[in-house]
């Protein structure tokens, strides 16, 4: 496999449209959608048609392209006025997520700048696009990073789905473990199913089974039951949003694994760029967690599987403290056993 090949890339501007490959779909189908409209983009944001941090927020930075040609149609010179509600609507698509928020306003920081009597939208568009690049290019640079910090024929487990698919392409987690097999570190791979979306068995094995990496897949239950054999090396996962003293919000489930592995001696890797940091929250506890609709529960492809009337709780993410991670790996550096003094070096 080619080290720096970038096999998917879930995002794509083309024709003056963005084009976003529909993960509900996969690995049964390829579906491309079409977007010209950014209320529709918030829309895709919100029912899954993209996820991941990274991906979320590169998505977000062409809905606000979108926003600028709409807004220049309809309102003219007043153009950046009719900005606020469609950017909005952008921003409330995730909750937890910070990369969304944070595509956002480096997008309008950029075009409060622009003059009023013109579009902004070619501007914007080179904005957008250079997010794009520098999410691939930073996801290079981790999986390098990560990968060094493995020793030779190790095992791993990741959880949800890091890859390319959840970034602009590569990957965080996937991009430590894409780098890490070119560079004969890892020759194992265990993926959690990631129960209720399944984005382990459906996106995550799928990835891997394009590059030909080996990937046995497990439901989370099975966790414990694997480590316990001593054969595990590492869990690698990404994460939706770092507070500055080095908590990680990463799908459901995450907080489980980091107990597991501490209890059982496996190191715990989290990856993500610095986009994802919010250093305004000091601690987990200040992080929102997206609860999502009872039904992704109770229900599979419109097929109730729980008996009617009974409730589901069904929060999006958990918090995993500090303490239980060994390293925080970013494009700007390796951070181990993180703290606020340790994250802040990353920020001068």
């Amino acid at each position: 496999m080619d080290k720096n090949k970038t096999s998917i890339q879930p995002i794509n501007w083309q024709d003056d449209a963005l084009f976003l490959l529909d993960q509900r779909r996969l690995p049964a189908e390829l579906i491309w959608l079409e977007y010209d409209h950014p209320n529709d983009v918030a829309i895709a944001i919100k029912d899954m048609v993209v996820r991941g941090a990274p991906a979320i927020g590169i998505t977000a930075a062409f809905g606000v392209v979108l926003a600028a040609r709409q807004a220049w149609n309809v309102a003219g010179v007043n153009w950046k006025q009719a900005m606020t509600a469609p950017l909005a609507r952008l921003a409330e698509s995730r909750p937890t997520a910070v990369n969304l928020h944070w595509a956002i306003h480096r997008m309008t920081a950029l075009y409060e700048t622009l003059p009023d009597n013109e579009s902004a939208e070619q501007v914007l568009l080179k904005e957008a696009q250079a997010i794009h690049a520098e999410d691939i290019a930073a996801n290079h640079v981790m999986g390098k990073l990560g990968a060094d910090l493995i020793d030779p024929k190790s095992t791993v487990l990741t959880h949800c789905n890091a890859g390319a698919l959840a970034t602009g392409g590569f990957g965080t987690a996937l991009g430590v473990i894409r780098q890490g097999y070119a560079d004969g570190k890892i020759v194992q791979v265990y993926a959690d199913e990631t129960r209720p979306w399944l984005q382990g068995s459906r996106l995550t094995a799928w990835e891997l089974q394009q590059d030909n990496i080996p990937v046995t897949l497990q439901a989370e239950g099975a966790v414990a039951a694997l480590m316990a054999t001593g054969k595990l090396d590492w869990v690698i996962v990404g994460a939706d949003r770092i507070t500055a003293n080095g908590d990680v919000a990463n799908k459901i489930g995450t907080y489980m694994l980091a107990i597991l592995a501490k209890y059982h001696g496996v190191r715990m890797m989290v990856v993500a760029p610095t986009s994802t940091i919010d250093w305004q929250l000091n601690s987990g506890d200040e992080i929102p967690i997206e609860q999502r609709p009872e039904y992704e529960v109770t229900m599979i492809n419109g097929q109730q599987i729980a008996p009617e009337g009974v409730p589901a709780l069904n929060p999006a993410f958990d918090v995993t403290p500090a303490s239980l991670i060994a390293v925080i790996v970013t494009e700007a550096g390796v951070i181990l056993s993180p703290s606020t003094e340790k994250m802040l070096k990353i920020k001068e």
